[in-house]
């Protein structure tokens, strides 16, 4: 098979910050405000991402509208997982950031150890596209975790960790470009990208007493999804393959 993962591009990594804010503003809106709960809200997300994620390893080919919803779907997941052991079972910030730091490092350690690479460049088997999710789930996992435990646990609030997170997000951009190693370079963003869209999901979505601007979670999903649609609609124009030619 071709690769199945997008190239790494500002569109990239535009469509990756806003999949995290609808992951932590969706998540919200259908647990809280629709009134799923967070019990049903992640059992309903969990079979969504199963179905999207068996199609996903099913094509032959990066398929862009296919690839972004599984992001998104395992955006919500990986939101419900962190807000089920925090809010559910009271487990600490730290304790959870600390147990999905390990599990990642794991992962990346079995990976490494069996594939020998971690370039996304290179996902052209199956076996290697399940430890690509696989890590995917836990970047989003410790991602809420630690944008969490920072915004709220360590008082930092939504537009601190917004401003933070950009920075070292563009110092790690920074390191890449003075020649720091691109797969460690792109797994570190990838992992701050997470908390830098939650925390500004919340900036948004959250009311002015609480530190937001007050929009809403359903307004702020429905807009950034509308952003998504639209540049993934783009991605798909210009990945298309291209048509048979007419015969004379």
């Amino acid at each position: 098979m071709s690769n199945k993962v997008p190239t790494v591009t500002l569109f990239f990594w535009i469509i990756k910050i806003m999949s995290t804010t609808v992951g932590e503003t969706g998540a919200d809106y259908l647990a809280v405000h629709f009134g799923l709960g967070t019990a049903l809200t992640g059992a309903l997300m969990t079979t969504l991402l199963v179905v999207a994620l068996v199609a996903q390893l099913r094509q032959r080919r990066y398929v862009p509208w296919l690839y972004w919803l599984t992001v998104v779907l395992v955006s919500v997941v990986g939101t419900q997982i962190t807000d089920a052991l925090t809010d559910k079972m009271g487990v600490s910030l730290y304790a959870s950031t600390g147990a999905f730091s390990g599990a990642l490092a794991v992962t990346f350690a079995v990976w490494y150890g069996v594939e020998r690479t971690l370039s996304i460049h290179s996902i052209v088997t199956t076996r290697r596209e399940l430890f690509y999710w696989a890590a995917v789930l836990g970047t989003f996992a410790l991602g809420t975790a630690a944008g969490d435990l920072a915004t709220e646990a360590l008082g930092l609030g939504f537009r601190v960790g917004v401003v933070v997170f950009s920075g070292l997000i563009a110092a790690i951009a920074a390191a890449y470009y003075l020649g720091a190693n691109p797969v460690l370079a792109f797994w570190l963003a990838y992992i701050l990208t997470r908390p830098l869209g939650a925390a500004l999901g919340d900036l948004l979505s959250q009311a002015r007493e609480y530190g937001g601007l007050g929009l809403g979670a359903l307004h702020t999903s429905l807009v950034f999804l509308a952003v998504i649609i639209g540049l993934v609609w783009r991605l798909s124009r210009s990945h298309a393959p291209p048509k048979a030619a007419a015969s004379a």
